[in-house]
């Protein structure tokens, strides 16, 4: 049985293997028509001073290294806050508490059915003068907030998940709703919040381009600069798009590998 399994297997990579080859091929294609129809001086020559550059025997990293750290780092502070926002939000929609149901409830409709751009706006022009908050530290908080209310909603499904024996167990054995929900509840529930969460990180990376809006020198923001001053619109946008694919490719088969071995499991 394994004999045969494996010729499948091997075949139903090859097939995906020659699927990927001809999007390349067809991606490829188009962008060589556009360019005839376009009649676009092609630049590709300079994209690698814009990664980096020796002078002297010294290397010079470019805008776009620069940017993609800027980028990652607001992408890993908002979705450590994320995390930590979507638990504490879950916990108290699953709370015995009214005002904290309220509470919590009141922030999801409020964030998942308003666009980020204005939430964005609204945090940097009317909040952070308030709290003294530098347009960095906007868009880190308004990405978690943002991404957090998602998150709260995975957290609750993955909670709600788990079967209801383990909770009249836990009650039985005498622990508290905290211990029940670090020892018993928790470890059970991660192993289905996982794979959406990590789903939940991609699109935190996808939505880092739009602090661009107010500034922030973020991937997105050192592209457009590039472009004002070099008017290599198609050279730059394409790499900052690798770029951006290249964060997120590795992310989405994690997601599936995760998804896979729960689904073994």
């Amino acid at each position: 049985m394994n004999d045969i399994q494996k010729p499948q297997s091997q075949q139903s990579v090859i097939a995906n293997i020659a699927m990927f080859a001809l999007l390349v091929l067809g991606c490829v294609w188009i962008v060589l028509r556009g360019e005839a129809g376009l009649g676009y001086n092609w630049q590709w020559y300079r994209v690698p001073d814009f990664f980096y550059r020796v002078i002297d025997g010294e290397v010079i990293w470019g805008p776009l290294i620069f940017g993609l750290i800027v980028t990652l780092e607001i992408t890993s502070i908002s979705l450590i806050l994320t995390v930590i926002l979507g638990l504490v939000v879950a916990l108290l929609r699953l709370s015995d508490s009214l005002s904290g149901r309220w509470l919590a409830r009141g922030y999801l409709e409020a964030i998942r059915n308003t666009p980020l751009l204005v939430q964005l706006y609204l945090f940097y022009f009317v909040l952070s003068p308030i709290f003294g908050l530098d347009r960095y530290w906007t868009a880190v908080l308004t990405l978690a907030i943002f991404e957090g209310a998602f998150a709260a909603e995975i957290f609750r499904a993955g909670i709600l998940a788990v079967p209801k024996g383990q909770w009249e167990a836990s009650a039985s054995l005498g622990l508290s709703r905290f211990d029940c929900y670090r020892d018993v509840v928790l470890p059970q529930a991660i192993r289905l919040i996982l794979p959406p969460l990590t789903g939940q990180g991609i699109s935190l990376i996808k939505h880092s381009s739009i602090v661009s809006v107010i500034a922030v020198f973020d991937l997105f923001t050192e592209a457009r600069n590039l472009v004002s001053d070099t008017f290599m619109s198609f050279e730059v946008y394409f790499t900052v798009g690798a770029m951006y694919l290249a964060l997120i490719i590795p992310l989405s088969i994690l997601v599936s590998v995760i998804e896979h071995r729960m689904r073994a499991k």
